[in-house]
């Protein structure tokens, strides 16, 4: 088998890699010609062996130097970082590539005990290892009287760390499980409450079923899928959107321009969806903003202390992989309008490339008024301007959840980012009369847990360049006094953070905080820093106790706000491999040193959080829920800069062509974007 990469590696290939036929931004993700490349060399290496897996293969980014001198400086070689984990050994490798050359760089082997994410090849195979195992086998025969496990659904879920050993020395699944009426039903309604198999996955078999006592099986199903429901509304009419013009926006491989705003949009089999060197064209000017922005950790804790739920908890970026959970995306059903879309390319845990086909949605979309102003004395010329924005985005599915991932670019310098959550509750089962304490009945023997879902995001922010400082702003209220004679003065106080220790900290609505990224070395029209204000949207703060295990290990949520210097080896909130750590890695250990973080290149980190109670309403699939937050112009331009916007020009009922109209008649005569 391995000899077919060799093969596959082609002289196209080579030449793609090698850069001779490759013209792509230094950013760009690897191609799926690199990925065929990557293995080879993994396998002439012999880092590639017959009890190897390829957790992922990713790009290596060459440094700022080198990317904001291209393309003026010479061709940047192509590099990748191979993480791959050996069965046999245990052993955990992070292998640098030089595609270019086609040789390894470096080799780094984690600490012993390292667990790096659950590929997709072992989760598919984990489910099977539980349908076949004689353990599980006899344990549903002798609880729920089941010969057959046709219809048994496997969830995979990590171990996580609580203590034992085996938990720092195996590589573990504790998969919940779950019983379908019929090939088509939705599984999830019908939980096996009191069967909880441990799969090694090393072995990849079964060495325990965990029994917590019997539950019986909620009686009522409850599909959700088209054919198996009556429809109710079925008489909506359709909503066309149309750009007989085409798109406001132009993508070159994964390169895009739109209106004033210009970035590389990336991809990874952990991360997912990535947005890199993002900048903006004021005039003659090419400004920098973010240089990488990233959703790098999430975790999911659930609430309820009973045996069969306490130990859920989910870290989908660091054990599971957003990217290799990507879906393929449907024109008229994920996306609406004129669409482009973006394929992913990544390699499987035995080294096949693999495709998802529309991994990421482009599109613009309308959003209302931009601005809009009436002189009284001037009533019949309103001057009003509609909004657009550019839509990038990417949806994963994890297991019984799902994410979108939508970034928003604005013509007025906004920047904004949403994670729409929705898909399928993570069901409990109840015995007769009890009342969940924990969570929420669904429906009869069945509840919901109540759970939180965090995230991380991180902003690597290049505001005018590298050198920024950080400002936390509150608004304070003035005190009384001969200078604040009505009591109702306030403003804003703004403190410079200069340390990591400093720049920990929380929301505060009564301060209305903020933060306030500038650049202290480039000036605005007023002689003040040029800059970017950091607006949070909703949030929570954890309820579980300091002392809760995946709290040890998701250390980041702590804080909503971290600052660091950049460091090319500080990637992810919960550290490099969260998937049964013990705790204490990522931003924990890294702030610790207390670094400066004044005038330098800084990287902005953010905690964000949902607090899921169920509702009746959320079953069998929940209706989306927002969270995100927003990035404002702050003193970055010397003026709105949306101002120069020309009107839109509709047509009116006449058939007339009319400039300068009102909203409202914009709205409804416009069809499309404008």
């Amino acid at each position: 088998m391995w000899t077919e990469y060799k093969e596959q590696a082609t002289t196209e290939c080579v030449e793609e890699a090698a850069g001779k036929t490759d013209h792509r931004h230094p950013l760009e993700p690897l191609s799926a010609a690199e990925l065929k490349i990557a293995v080879s060399v993994l396998q002439a290496g012999g880092e590639f062996l017959a009890t190897t897996r390829i957790i992922s293969i990713t790009l290596k980014e060459p440094g700022k130097a080198l990317v904001y001198r291209w393309p003026d400086n010479p061709r940047i070689d192509r590099q990748a970082t191979a993480v791959t984990l050996d069965n046999a050994t245990r052993e955990v490798k992070t292998v640098d590539l030089n595609l270019t050359r086609q040789e390894i760089v470096q080799i780094i082997i984690a600490p012993e005990g390292s667990q790096p994410t659950l590929t997709v090849d072992e989760q598919v195979e984990c489910e099977q290892a539980v349908l076949n195992s004689p353990l599980f086998k006899d344990a549903l025969k002798r609880q729920y009287g089941l010969n057959d496990t046709s219809l048994v659904m496997v969830d995979i879920w990590s171990a996580g760390n609580y203590g034992a050993e085996e938990e720092s020395t195996q590589r573990l699944t504790r998969p919940l499980c779950f019983l379908r009426a019929e090939a088509n039903d939705n599984g999830y309604a019908r939980p096996i409450e009191g069967l909880r198999p441990v799969v090694d996955i090393n072995k990849m078999e079964v060495i325990r079923v965990e029994e917590y006592g019997k539950w019986e099986l909620p009686p009522n199903g409850c599909n959700y899928a088209a054919g198996q429901i009556l429809f109710r509304n079925e008489h909506l009419r359709p909503l066309h959107i149309s750009q007989p013009e085409g798109p406001g926006f132009s993508l070159v491989n994964h390169c895009i321009r739109w209106q004033d705003w210009e970035l590389v949009i990336g991809f990874s089999a952990r991360e997912g969806l990535t947005l890199h060197n993002i900048c903006y064209q004021d005039g003659a000017r090419k400004r920098s903003i973010l240089y990488r922005a990233s959703m790098d950790e999430m975790v999911v804790p659930y609430g309820d202390p009973a045996p069969t739920q306490a130990r859920k908890n989910a870290f989908d970026v660091g054990e599971y992989g957003m990217g290799a959970c990507a879906n393929s995306l449907r024109l008229g059903c994920d996306c609406l309008g004129h669409i482009e879309y973006l394929d992913a390319h990544l390699a499987s845990s035995r080294g096949e490339v693999y495709t998802i086909p529309n991994a990421i949605c482009i599109h613009e979309e309308d959003f209302g008024i931009l601005w809009k102003h009436t002189d009284r004395r001037l009533a019949d010329r309103p001057e009003v301007r509609r909004s657009r924005r550019l839509v990038i985005s990417s949806i994963s599915t994890v297991e019984n959840y799902e994410y979108g991932f939508f970034w928003y670019f604005y013509l007025d310098g906004n920047i904004q980012f949403e994670i729409k959550l929705t898909g399928i509750l993570s069901l409990g089962t109840v015995r007769e009369g009890e009342s969940p304490k924990y969570g929420t009945m669904i429906a009869p023997l069945l509840y919901a847990p109540n759970h939180q879902h965090f995230f991380n995001a991180r902003l690597d922010f290049d505001i005018d360049g590298e050198r920024n400082t950080v400002y936390q702003v509150d608004v304070i209220a003035g005190a009384g006094g001969d200078d604040n004679p009505f009591h109702n003065a306030f403003y804003a106080q703004s403190k410079a953070l200069t340390r990591e220790s400093e720049a920990k900290a929380n929301l505060d609505i009564t301060a209305a905080r903020t933060w306030r990224i500038v650049n202290p070395n480039v000036k605005n029209a007023t002689g003040e820093p040029v800059g970017y204000k950091f607006f949070p949207g909703d949030n929570a703060v954890p309820f579980a106790s300091p002392e809760a295990w995946w709290r040890k290990r998701a250390g980041f949520v702590d804080h909503h706000v971290w600052v660091t210097p950049f460091s090319e080896s500080e990637q992810f909130a919960a550290g490099d491999f969260p998937n049964q750590s013990r705790g204490g890695d990522g931003l924990p250990a890294w702030t610790a040193r207390d670094r400066g973080i004044a005038d330098q290149d800084v990287v902005f980190w953010y905690t964000f959080g949902h607090t899921h109670l169920p509702r009746l309403e959320d079953y069998p699939v929940m209706p989306t829920a927002y969270i995100g937050f927003l990035l404002k112009p702050s003193g970055f331009f010397d003026h709105n800069p949306a101002n120069d916007l020309p009107p839109s020009s509709v047509e009116g009922v006449n058939g007339s062509q009319s400039n300068g109209c009102c909203a409202e008649s914009s709205h409804q005569f416009n069809e499309g974007a404008d």
